[in-house]
């Protein structure tokens, strides 16, 4: 039996600051719960149905725009100068998050410094396009979180680098642990996942989706389109890029057995990944250099051909458990590995 939530359409007659927040989360909430479960049970027609609910809620059009006016970024404006910073701006906003006839702008290109002194380029969304993907990805969130790798770290709520490392230190912290490390390092991947995959498989609007990532990036007076990769700087990029290299360790598992299973322990393969760095351990550098560096050469390949030029590097695990030890305080040195 279909259970049935209501969903209240904007007030007529309101403002911002009559808005009972407590009432919108609940409401955004049981919908995402909604979705998750679809999601579980792999019932895609029910999910794009429920988002389609969920974004077209006064409450997560509400939660939409609070985000983005409240943020570190919000007295930073995209290409049409504009800010949200009063209450009657806010209100109007939220009235005005509409799919038809929506088209976003140009992003703004900017760069900021990097700490090896190199520039790393940001794409700035106008607020209305901020508050857009804002609202969009209140729907998609819940479906990237339950097909999510688990052992996916970066840009996820209620995870982070301290994770990471610790699972790092985990796998490699035992006399009878992996004794090599193969390290990821995804250059340029923001810039260079495929616009095809990305329409192909990502469970979201289409038509919202090519519209972002055709949206191109204006410098110096100059519109520049895109064919590839999502904008860095963009509330959308993180989840995109995430779900993009979701499934790769869903394929080391089938390949070499789930982590404590007798399976596992001949190859000791485990895979944790923080944004778009990645290690993989094993019992062998052969094995990591002939049977998983080409299931990882694959899965990048059909995600971007440029994603298929991912830097390998083949470590020692004292190398790791130092590495481990040095960046998260509390963790042990590991005793008897010393090389």
């Amino acid at each position: 039996m279909n259970t049935l939530i209501k969903v209240s359409a904007a007030p007529h007659l309101g403002s911002w600051h009559t808005i009972n927040w407590k009432r919108q989360y609940r409401t955004v909430r049981r919908l995402q719960t909604r979705i998750v479960k679809a999601t579980q049970e792999k019932q895609w027609r029910r999910v794009k149905a429920l988002q389609r609910l969920l974004t077209r809620s006064f409450a997560a059009k509400a939660l939409a725009v609070r985000r983005v006016t409240e943020n570190s970024g919000r007295k930073t404006p995209g290409i049409d100068g504009k800010t949200w910073s009063t209450p009657a701006e806010k209100w109007n906003a939220i009235n005005n998050l509409r799919r038809n006839g929506y088209k976003p702008s140009p992003l703004k290109r900017v760069y900021i410094p990097k700490s090896n002194g190199k520039l790393r380029p940001l794409g700035i969304p106008t607020m209305k396009d901020r508050a857009m993907q804002a609202l969009y990805l209140l729907a998609l969130e819940p479906v990237a979180e339950t097909t999510a790798d688990r052992n996916s770290y970066g840009f996820r709520p209620h995870r982070s680098c301290a994770d990471a490392i610790e699972q790092v230190f985990n796998n490699l912290n035992r006399k009878t642990s992996a004794t090599w490390v193969l390290e990821g390092d995804i250059k340029g991947c923001f810039d260079n996942i495929s616009h095809k995959w990305l329409l192909e498989h990502i469970p979201m609007d289409k038509r919202i989706l090519r519209s972002w990532l055709n949206a191109g990036f204006m410098e110096k007076g100059r519109l520049f389109t895109t064919d590839a990769g999502t904008p860095q700087g963009a509330p959308c990029s993180p989840v995109l890029a995430n779900m993009c290299l979701d499934g790769l360790e869903t394929i080391l598992t089938n390949r070499f057995g789930r982590k404590g299973t007798a399976k596992a322990s001949k190859s000791k393969v485990n895979y944790v990944r923080y944004a778009d760095d990645f290690i993989v351990t094993g019992i062998s550098r052969e094995i990591l250099e002939s049977e998983v560096k080409p299931l990882i050469t694959a899965f990048m390949q059909e995600r971007g051909k440029r994603l298929a030029r991912t830097v390998l590097i083949f470590t020692e695990k004292s190398d790791q458990l130092s590495r481990a030890t040095d960046r998260v305080p509390g963790l042990p040195a590991s005793p008897g590995y010393a090389q």
